[in-house]
């Protein structure tokens, strides 16, 4: 098990949890209610189950490998936007970062060509709400794993995709992610590697969320 609180390590398991009891610890903090828990479970290093639960909202977000993904056990879906000025996207700026200039010029070209930009503070529900179609898109860099293992999952198996920003395949030990309902992936990448040198940059991990 592998936990943002430290209560686990790594092992030479095939299977691994990884979890985050509170995802959105700066919101608890301050009493804003965008917060929950999640784990997600990898087997091999591919996320096979996962779960984020919003006590504020009583919504419970899982999802299993092959078998698609629910709230409150009603089968959900990415949303059908096609037209990224049509789209509600989001980011998170983690706390205490050293640099979010690269991020800022992404906010502010996404403010200017989408209906607009969440930033809410919990990567674990922006996933969750792009696998239930509230959101059609979500970026953010400097993540851990447990922020975005169960999420990255919901997004796939809701009908989404997951990639990083310059549009390669997922890592779940990389510090970035990029999740879409599909259809407005290429346009949302477009923007991305206006800023983006090749290979896309490698942003150092921080501290908790």
């Amino acid at each position: 098990m592998v936990a943002e609180e430290g209560g686990g390590q790594e092992t030479s398991s095939d299977y691994c949890w990884y979890v985050d009891p509170l995802d959105g610890t700066t919101n608890f903090a301050h009493g804003f209610p965008v917060f929950c828990a999640t784990l997600g479970l990898t087997y091999r290093g591919e996320v096979v189950a996962g779960v984020a639960y919003d006590p504020t909202r009583d919504e419970l977000f899982t999802a299993e490998r092959g078998a698609g993904a629910y709230l409150n056990n009603q089968r959900i879906h990415v949303s059908k936007n096609a037209n990224l000025g049509e789209c509600l996207v989001a980011t998170g700026f983690p706390p205490f970062a050293q640099d979010h200039e690269l991020n800022i010029q992404f906010y502010h070209r996404f403010t200017r060509l989408s209906h607009g930009v969440r930033r809410a503070g919990s990567a674990a529900l922006d996933l969750s709400y792009v696998a239930a179609g509230r959101f059609d898109g979500f970026w953010e860099m400097k993540l851990h794993p447990w922020d975005k293992a169960a999420g990255s999952l919901m997004v796939t198996e809701a009908g989404g995709r997951v990639t990083n920003l310059s549009g390669g395949p997922f890592d779940l030990q990389a510090d970035e992610i990029f999740a879409s309902n599909s259809l407005v992936h290429d346009q949302m990448g477009s923007i991305f590697a206006e800023y983006l040198p090749e290979p896309a940059r490698t942003v150092p991990q921080t501290t908790a969320r």
